[in-house]
């Protein structure tokens, strides 16, 4: 995830670096997990659940059920790196 130096003993740069490269680690596995393009990536993100014209007790997902799946497993992942470098300085 971070480049972190062995060396390094400055909590708050590790820290911070972390959670930077952490956002695009998320953005890149994600869009592997799902098969899309970073701009596809984008326009989910802006995406939002619609009524169904047709159907007005229903609504269209703006993510489906195998997306939010991967999603949630790749955010495990970041938080899990994320995790290990906080237990890193403790």
């Amino acid at each position: 995830m971070t480049k972190n130096n062995p060396e390094s003993t400055n909590l708050l740069f590790d820290i911070h670096e972390c959670f930077i490269s952490s956002a695009i680690l998320f953005r890149k596995e994600v869009c592997k997990e799902c098969d899309w393009s970073i701009p596809t990536y984008y326009r989910k993100l802006r995406g939002v659940d619609k009524p169904n014209e047709h159907f007005k007790d229903r609504i269209i997902p703006a993510l489906s059920n195998a997306e939010k799946e991967g999603i949630l497993r790749k955010a495990k992942l970041v938080a899990q790196e994320i995790n290990d470098l906080v237990n890193k300085y403790k």
